[in-house]
């Protein structure tokens, strides 16, 4: 019996797929489940498992082109598994025996060299010959270039990333947040959290929380602009940013407003690695009203994050940094973080975006005002 491998959807916008890598050869004896190609798309990478066990045919090759649903492969599932037979020992082979050596007897007066002999002899020398030069690189071979193919999500992200700075009135505002207090909670209640809920608490559920509650306050912020229009969201859909080898991708977390901490970091949490594991799909990154990014875990001190279109702002997120403050009137040292937030100024006024900034610093700095649930 032969089961066909069909090419798997991957949303309603991906009409075709990119054949990146064929994970078995044709050939290949497989099971159930396993991998056997992986899919790029302009949104995400997907992989093709097997539908059954058995010997593996595929019909399409490295960077063909494939529509969603084509058959692009079977397994025969009467095949069997090829057992290879033990190598045999390779008898010993016995050491050589060694030649003797021929001595050399010089008789007489005639055995004799002189310097007329030694002259004549230079002549009879075989001439050593040199290899000849390797012929000069290429200019390109010169600078030791590499090349490949851009995969389709970078083009993707390359072509959002222009039409940002093209379309959009983007400027960014900065704040700077005392992470005593949230830094104090976490050490608190870190092992109960732990304990109850099998994850570890960290600092996007606080950002999250404050995020939500700012844009509450300030709705032109979870807004965007359509045409001559101005849509608002009515949900708090919150994207966070999540880096991959193969680029940036920005699964939604939605109805953040109606999740507690131990819900929001469980999400995060499956969406790291699915994104790490190439299994996020286009369904867990469409729609979104607001981005989250974090450059502070690969130890950014300051940056001016790109908004995620059509969102009209996204939340930048830094590195903690101990630095002397004024409190109190008085100098101490304190764990500060720098806040970015960028903004499409054609909707987003100064005043909304600073203000923003002052209420989600407020709460994040007295984390009892979002009345955290631990």
């Amino acid at each position: 019996m032969k089961l066909e491998i069909k090419v798997p959807s991957a949303g309603e916008s991906v009409s075709e797929a990119t054949v990146s890598q064929i994970l078995k050869a044709n050939g290949t004896y497989v099971k159930t489940d396993e991998e056997i190609v992986e899919l790029e798309t302009d949104k995400v990478n997907q992989v093709v498992y097997a539908p059954g066990e058995g010997i593996l045919t595929l019909t399409v090759q490295v960077n063909d082109v494939v529509k969603i649903g084509q058959i692009i492969g079977s397994i025969d599932t009467t095949g069997k598994k090829e057992e290879k037979p033990a190598a045999a020992k390779p008898e010993p082979t016995p050491p050589p025996v060694p030649t003797p050596t021929p001595v050399v007897q010089e008789k007489g007066p005639s055995a004799r060299k002189t310097s007329a002999d030694f002259v004549a002899e230079l002549g009879k020398i075989p001439e050593i010959k040199t290899p000849a030069p390797a012929l000069p690189k290429t200019k390109e071979e010169v600078g030791k270039v590499t090349r490949k193919r851009m995969t389709n999500l970078r083009k993707t992200i390359a072509e959002r990333l222009v039409a940002v700075k093209n379309q959009t009135a983007m400027l960014t505002t900065f704040n700077e947040v005392d992470m005593s207090n949230i830094m104090a909670i976490r050490a608190r209640e870190q092992e109960a959290f732990l304990k109850r809920n099998g994850v570890k608490l960290g600092f996007m559920s606080f950002f999250v929380k404050a995020a939500v509650a700012a844009l509450k306050e300030f709705p032109e912020i979870n807004s965007y602009i359509d045409g001559e229009e101005v849509v608002t969201f009515q949900t708090y859909d919150v994207c966070i940013a999540v880096s991959t080898e193969k680029g940036l991708m920005v699964p939604v977390l939605r109805n953040a407003d109606q999740k507690n901490f131990c819900e929001i970091e469980q999400e995060i949490g499956a969406f790291a690695k699915k994104a790490r594991e190439g299994r996020i799909s286009v369904d867990d990154m469409r729609g979104g009203s607001f981005t989250i990014t974090n450059g502070g875990v690969f130890g950014s001190m300051l940056s001016t994050p790109i908004l995620n279109p059509p969102q009209s702002a996204i939340l930048g997120m830094h590195t903690i940094v101990k630095r002397p403050v004024v409190v109190a009137d008085e100098i101490v040292i304190r764990p500060i973080m720098f806040l970015a937030l960028s903004y499409d100024h054609r909707l987003v006024d100064g005043r909304e975006a600073i203000q923003f900034l002052v209420h989600m610093k407020n709460n994040l700095e007295e984390p009892t005002r979002m009345l955290i649930d631990l």
